[in-house]
């Protein structure tokens, strides 16, 4: 009986290691640690990760390369593209302009001192997951007056800023003013909103949808990396 005793203990420790390594992944004793010491970061960190993952599968892809085909044109007859959003959402889109402008879009951010103006066949892209951010919705009605193309990046397709738009993108996220009601799509997205507050779920998704765009443009364009690099600012501040 006493023999088995360290083949025992041998057998436990493996079971924990797998264990670990199931829960935590490859780096599972490291990974591990983490949650321990910081248990909320570790929580949120893979809750956000998981609802960008999963919420590939609920993405349209006739409203994406509806967006890609107006962004291809857009390039090809060198028209100009207006970007704007509020607060966050404002900030993913010029992460998203200084892209499009790396790879030789004539793009403008709404705020900026210098923004050309816009003229019929231009493009807006308005970005709000509320679709309802009373400002982002003024300026969509301006453009569409101009008779520039509106893209609305949104959550909710019966939005105000929706109802104006040309062109509706649905991104899923939790924004600052409602609720996913939904317990199917609840479940496929994993939310866990005290983890992810406000509008952090729209934003992070917007942020990695517009870079995925950028590399599918990338490709369409012919670009690469270098071609990127030589539009690039030289002189920052």
């Amino acid at each position: 009986m006493f023999t088995l005793i360290p083949y025992l203990w041998f057998g436990f420790k493996v079971f924990i290691f797998v264990q670990l390594y199931c829960v935590y992944g490859v780096y599972g004793l490291s990974n591990f640690e983490l949650a321990q010491s910081l248990p909320m970061f570790y929580k949120a960190y893979l809750q956000i990760s998981n609802f960008v993952a999963s919420s590939l599968s609920i993405l349209k892809t006739p409203q994406i390369t509806n967006l890609i085909k107006i962004l291809e044109d857009a390039y090809s007859n060198e028209r100009k593209i207006l970007v704007m959003g509020a607060g966050r959402s404002g900030l993913v889109g010029r992460a998203f302009a200084m892209r499009l402008k790396h790879l030789g879009f004539d793009v403008y951010v709404l705020g900026d001192t210098i923004v050309s103006p816009i003229r019929k066949g231009d493009v807006v892209i308005a970005i709000s997951g509320s679709g309802r951010t009373a400002l982002i919705i003024t300026a969509a009605e301006a453009a569409k007056t101009a008779g520039a193309i509106v893209i609305a990046i949104t959550t909710y397709i019966d939005s105000p800023l929706a109802k104006i738009a040309d062109v509706v993108v649905e991104i899923p996220g939790r924004t600052k003013i409602s609720r996913v009601e939904d317990y199917f799509a609840r479940q496929v997205l994993g939310i866990h909103e005290p983890l992810a507050p406000l509008g952090t779920l729209f934003e992070d998704c917007t942020m990695v949808f517009l870079d995925s765009i950028i590399a599918e443009l990338m490709h369409r364009l012919r670009k690469t990396e270098d071609d990127l690099r030589q539009e690039h600012a030289n002189i920052e501040v």
